[in-house]
């Protein structure tokens, strides 16, 4: 049998129903992941079983419940787009497939099916542009754990972020343009990232510093002056510093002092998915309303647009041709 080339394409995962149950399994297995939660196991499971969980699963049901579509979820509609659209890039000699941190399709399985059909190359690229310990090495581990049971290897090119490569930059700078092209440009332009606690960062995670060399290109490329755009990071919980400032803050301080019109784009989300469909274009737009804004557009992520699967092509290609 030929050795055959595969390129995995993967991200977080997501509830495969919309119901109680799925959510609530999602969540236990994203949030038991000791590299995206840095506390002592014991107190941790405590916490997370006796509270969280039975909490945090209905309200996290309830925002699913607001952006679910007829495919399905966005995260997974999209990432499904992502690699039918990859694959007729590449050609039929190149396999693409996806793989999901937690939930399905699993490493587990997808890894299993590649080695049984005789897999030799293996092009792993995570679809997190800034390298975090929470997703890129989680990812890492997760491959990992999953290839640990054969023998007989491929080589593995793991592409572990691509904050700074021109095509992304020039893709993101290209989704912003023409959101300006389609409805009017606002004030100002907020480029709110996920958040991570303070302390990963303390502890050497490149995620801030790959942030802010992202949105210091993007905005470079767009000609923005300082005073009309704005770095921000969301989707914090818990009692712990995370980074700073916060997307609500920004949101807050902009509408009280006077600017009501803003754009907001998620750079470091490779998919629309619960954190930018619900958080940012519902739950945000709402405070910022409240406090005085009067125009709120939030711009989309790159999902399956063209020149974001070109950028693909482009970061797995170097290796198809070794």
């Amino acid at each position: 049998m030929p050795a055959k080339t595969a390129v995995l394409l993967t991200n977080l995962g997501t509830p495969e129903t919309l119901s109680r149950a799925s959510v609530k399994r999602f969540l236990n297995q994203f949030l038991s992941d000791p590299r995206v939660v840095e506390i002592p196991r014991l107190p941790w499971w405590l916490l997370l079983n006796g509270i969280i969980l039975p909490l945090r699963s209905g309200k996290t049901l309830q925002g699913y419940e607001r952006i679910w579509t007829d495919a399905g979820s966005p995260l997974m509609a999209y990432a499904l787009r992502q690699q039918s659209a990859l694959q007729q890039k590449l050609g039929n000699d190149i396999t693409v497939v996806l793989a999901m941190r937690y939930g399905n399709p699993s490493f587990e399985t997808v890894v299993g099916k590649l080695m049984e059909s005789g897999l030799g190359r293996l092009i792993v690229l995570p679809l997190y542009p800034q390298n975090s310990a929470t997703t890129t090495a989680t990812t890492f581990y997760h491959l990992a754990d999953s290839l640990a049971k054969y023998r007989n290897l491929p080589s593995v090119h793991f592409i572990d972020s691509y904050y700074e490569h021109p095509a992304y930059i020039e893709a993101l700078s290209n989704s912003v343009r023409a959101h300006w092209q389609k409805v009017t440009r606002q004030n100002h332009l907020l480029l709110s990232f996920h958040g991570l606690p303070q302390i990963n960062i303390d502890r050497g995670d490149p995620y801030y510093d790959q942030c802010q060399k992202t949105a210091a290109l993007l905005v470079e490329q767009l000609g923005l002056d300082e005073a009309n755009w704005s770095l921000c990071f969301q989707s914090r919980f818990g009692k712990q510093v995370w980074l700073k400032p916060y997307t609500s803050d920004i949101l807050n301080q902009l509408a009280t002092s006077g600017t009501k019109a803003v754009d907001i784009l998620c750079p470091g989300f490779s998919a629309d998915c619960l954190e930018t469909l619900d958080e940012i274009k519902i739950e945000y737009r709402d405070l910022y309303m409240a406090q005085g804004g009067e125009h709120f557009h939030y711009i989309p992520a790159l999902n399956d647009n063209s020149d974001h699967i070109e950028m693909m092509r482009d970061l797995v290609q170097p290796y198809i041709s070794v």
